[in-house]
């Protein structure tokens, strides 16, 4: 080690090396096997695998003490060596409390999103909690490495004498950086806000640059959609402050589907409203809620019918409108072949006179 290059090696430095040691490995045996007994019992916050996570940590915080009793002792050093080692102690408590600290954020995030199952059919409560959560985590941990590194330059007296006379003199360019990283601050807080107004959650469904697809992260500065063909689109955090959007499952997660169809004046309507209820009964995938088939429009050469169902969510809507479509267009053409849409042509002495 670097301090002993100019330290007497005698019997009392050996002891005190060997007590030392002996005391590290003890100290960090028992707190190890006591965080892994509290996380076997369901009542403690500390998850099962908490003590795998935190042995590291652990490990440079007792190693952190070991040197400052080191530096403290009545050990002959020099003053560079004494320097050195209570730097390096302070430098490795701030990484071990840091570092600490931000798996017990993770914990206790862990610990109340999983009482939600986002997996379950109606899951707007769970997609909220897990949006809410996800974001906050960011944001502390991204504030805690910043503390963490100010705290660490802020312990070397020239640096942070440097970093005074930095702020001091450096004014104009403090305010040009900071009309250059307006966007980047602007973006981050933009996270933040959709951590709170959630006009967006994780697999909420939306349309977004006339692309359907579901939201698969938020981070603090950007969103990724997972569009329907399996593609990714990336978005700013800003896009979903700024900028109209569909957000289909911001209420609930059952969604209306519509299905239209375009027919002759000829078709029934009332026996195509039938057919339409028994294709919703028949099929899973209808929820039983809206079942509605209406004349919309009424056009030169045909009319248009409108039927209105409701799913679960939007995926399950898709496929049942695909479904009903499908079912509808197969009973015009075997109950009602005339009343596809056609034109109509009548001839009155070799003149045509009406055409459609």
């Amino acid at each position: 080690m670097i301090f002993l290059t100019a330290t007497k090696f005698d019997s009392y430095t050996f002891q005190f090396f060997t007590i030392g040691i002996i005391s590290f490995l003890i100290c960090y045996y028992l707190l190890f096997l006591l965080l892994k007994k509290i996380g076997k019992n369901p009542k403690y916050i500390l998850p099962i695998n908490f003590a795998k996570r935190i042995r590291i940590p652990l490990f440079i915080f007792l190693a952190a003490s070991l040197v400052y009793s080191i530096a403290i002792s009545e050990i002959k050093l020099t003053t560079f060596q004494i320097y050195l080692l209570k730097k390096s102690a302070t430098l490795s408590y701030i990484i071990s409390i840091s570092w600490s600290t931000i798996l017990f954020v993770h914990t206790i995030r862990n610990r109340i999103v999983r009482r939600y199952d986002i997996s379950a059919a109606d899951n707007l409560k769970a997609r909220k909690i897990y949006t809410q959560f996800n974001i906050l985590e960011r944001v502390i941990v991204f504030i805690i490495i910043i503390f963490a590194i100010g705290i660490a330059l802020m312990s070397f007296e020239n640096i942070r004498q440097i970093g005074i006379s930095m702020l001091t003199s450096a004014g104009i360019a403090g305010i040009i950086i900071g009309f250059a990283a307006q966007k980047a601050l602007a973006t981050l807080l933009a996270g933040i806000q959709i951590a709170f107004t959630q006009p967006i959650r994780l697999e909420d469904v939306v349309i977004v640059e006339n692309e359907w697809g579901i939201i698969e992260e938020i981070n603090l500065t950007y969103v990724v959609v997972k569009i329907w063909d399996k593609r990714r689109l990336v978005l700013p955090t800003t896009y979903f402050i700024e900028k109209p959007f569909q957000n289909w499952t911001r209420n609930s997660s059952d969604v209306m589907g519509t299905v239209f169809i375009h027919t002759d004046y000829y078709i029934p309507a009332q026996e195509l409203r039938d057919e339409l209820t028994r294709i919703l009964q028949n099929s899973p995938l209808w929820d039983g809620e809206v079942n509605v088939l209406q004349v919309t429009d009424a056009r030169r050469d045909s009319v248009e019918l409108r039927a209105l169902m409701s799913a679960k969510d939007s995926p399950t809507a898709w496929d049942l409108r695909v479904h009903v479509r499908e079912k509808l267009i197969v009973f015009i053409q075997e109950n009602y072949p005339e009343s596809l849409p056609k034109s109509r042509v009548q001839i009155v002495n070799n003149d045509v006179l009406y055409k459609s």
